[in-house]
């Protein structure tokens, strides 16, 4: 097969693959530095990478659970509170292997659209190669990770665009 075939292939399966599906397995290191270095090669405008990922693997990742269940509690009124979605919230982070925060960095060199799209095409390799190593992943964009700035140390030319979940598929 050419490089044109097994790219159609790929794009061709590439799909959202949610916790549920993962296995318990880890993914290799080797493979995650992969991921995140095709992240890195997508184009963007004047070069200003303005893509930030940080890395939930163990223990950071339970806290990153537990901290999003907190949120949830926190900011929905009671009666819209459904304990079915809290415990959802905990068990999708901790069933994924790993989860990558997914941050935007407004340079103020171009318009902001320009860098999410940047962020967007990094997140586009992520799955690609995600897809390419049988990695399952999915990008979530919940409410929620408005509330992360602390936690995720998000400056005010940032902006949290969501949680990339990643697992081995059974």
């Amino acid at each position: 097969m050419n490089k044109a075939e097994v790219l159609k292939q790929i794009i061709e399966q590439r799909r959202s693959i949610f916790p549920k599906d993962y296995s318990e397995n880890e993914i290799p290191q080797e493979v995650i530095d992969e991921i995140l270095h095709s992240a890195s090669l997508a184009p963007n405008h004047k070069r200003t990478k303005p893509w930030r990922f940080k890395i939930f693997k163990g223990e950071e990742k339970a806290a990153l659970a537990s901290e999003m269940q907190a949120i949830y509690k926190a900011t929905q009124p009671e009666q819209l509170f459904l304990e079915k979605k809290y415990q959802d919230i905990g068990f999708k982070i901790n069933k994924a292997d790993v989860v990558v925060s997914i941050v935007v960095n407004f340079s103020g060199m171009v318009p902001e659209w320009e860098e999410i799209a940047a962020v967007s095409m990094a997140v586009q390799n992520m799955y690609l190669t995600c897809t390419a190593n049988g990695i399952g992943c999915y990008w979530s964009s919940p409410k929620l990770v408005d509330h992360l700035k602390d936690s995720l140390q998000i400056e005010e030319n940032q902006k949290c665009l969501g949680l990339f979940y990643m697992g081995e598929i059974h």
